[in-house]
């Protein structure tokens, strides 16, 4: 699995159906979190891709998801020192790592 499903639990004091409608909240707003990201990336404009990227890392992180909020950390960070040199790469990772994140918290039930 691609997050920590106890450690979301516990974020949530173990309310399985409020961990749903967060799950659905992220599923939500999530395309748009990276679509944003993809805009910076490609734009080369480091303060929205560390704005966009903050806000993607924050949202991921109460999933436990570390390996997506790795990759949104190291866009943030490039975003941050205005250093943009492999974020495509990164974005790469990041868009693989989401993807698998909102599989899996489709399937909460």
């Amino acid at each position: 699995m691609s997050f920590d499903l106890n450690a979301a639990l516990e974020r949530v004091g173990g309310d399985q159906e409020l961990l749903k409608e967060i799950a659905q909240l992220f599923l939500d707003d999530a395309p748009g979190g990276l679509a944003l990201i993809r805009e910076a990336v490609e734009k080369n404009d480091a303060l929205a891709l560390q704005r966009a990227a903050h806000s993607l890392k924050g949202s991921v992180a109460n999933f436990g998801a570390e390996e997506t909020v790795e990759a949104a950390y190291q866009l943030e960070q490039m975003g941050a020192n205005g250093k943009l040199d492999g974020a495509k790469d990164v974005f790469v990772v990041l868009e693989k790592e989401l993807r698998k994140v909102s599989e899996d918290l489709s399937q909460i039930e």
